[in-house]
């Protein structure tokens, strides 16, 4: 499938009159808990030519295309990129640590990982992560019976919420990482440990009864980061012109 997908990144490249910086997986192959029947979630950036940007009206800044053979497409062009960068925003950080990388042309990517721990809000991460876990909490685990697979998508950002404010730093994407360096409740992380184990041997995890250890403990840790990320203070955003910089080297760098 790799060489698949390479192959309908230099489609894009071509037909768009791109180039790609960068290309990763984002879904739950990089979260290293993918089924049978997983999609491929490719996430990329990518940098028009000169001329483009020479435009008064603007334009759109993103592209999004599904494939019959369960690829997922998906793009940022690179000064929206950046400005998202900026922003600290934690898809876009999570891929600049994806373990599958697809492509990677050019010194873009590599500058923005420099850049990371100075850009980086744990403020502004905690909220995305908390917001997320929340969410889906109340939307699928709160009934009798619940599709069990559902509670990874509340699991890994309360882990991740749990990695940032022990180490003040960007999460990794790996669920196994972040649940044998933030789980210390052993009945919990057993419980986990048996979903894992269900979901990526094919199992099909359908409607059960609600796990009671996991409910209990997602509730406390929502709460928990309720109270703790109010008690913050405020981040100063970065200054902008090292990103400036950035977008100006690389155009020239791509293009000539």
């Amino acid at each position: 499938m790799t060489t698949e997908i390479k192959k309908e990144l230099f489609r894009l490249e071509q037909q768009h009159e791109i180039k790609i910086l960068y290309a990763v997986e984002s879904g739950s192959r990089a979260w290293g808990f993918a089924s049978t029947d997983s999609d491929w979630d490719v996430r990329y950036i990518y940098i028009h030519k000169l001329d483009w940007y020479l435009n008064i009206d603007d334009k759109k800044d993103n592209q999004e295309e599904i494939l019959p053979n369960d690829i997922d497409l998906a793009g940022w062009e690179l000064k929206k990129a950046l400005r998202l960068f900026r922003k600290s925003n934690p898809p876009l950080l999570e891929w600049l640590r994806s373990p599958i990388v697809y492509l990677q042309q050019f010194s873009a990517t590599d500058k923005l990982r420099e850049l990371v721990k100075e850009y980086f809000n744990p403020k502004s991460c905690l909220h995305h992560y908390l917001h997320m876990a929340e969410s889906n909490f109340k939307v699928y685990l709160q009934k009798d019976t619940v599709r069990v697979k559902k509670y990874f998508y509340v699991l890994r950002p309360i882990l991740a919420c749990e990695w940032i404010r022990q180490n003040d730093s960007m999460p990794p994407m790996e669920f196994q990482i972040l649940l044998d360096s933030q789980m210390t409740d052993i009945a919990v992380k057993t419980e986990v440990q048996n979903l894992l184990k269900r979901k990526m041997s094919g199992e099909e995890l359908k409607e059960e009864p609600k796990n009671h250890i996991l409910n209990d403990f997602l509730e406390q840790k929502i709460n928990y980061y309720n109270d703790y990320i109010s008690s913050l203070g405020q981040y100063n955003q970065p200054d902008t012109a090292k990103l400036n910089e950035l977008f100006r080297q690389t155009m020239s760098e791509v293009w000539g």
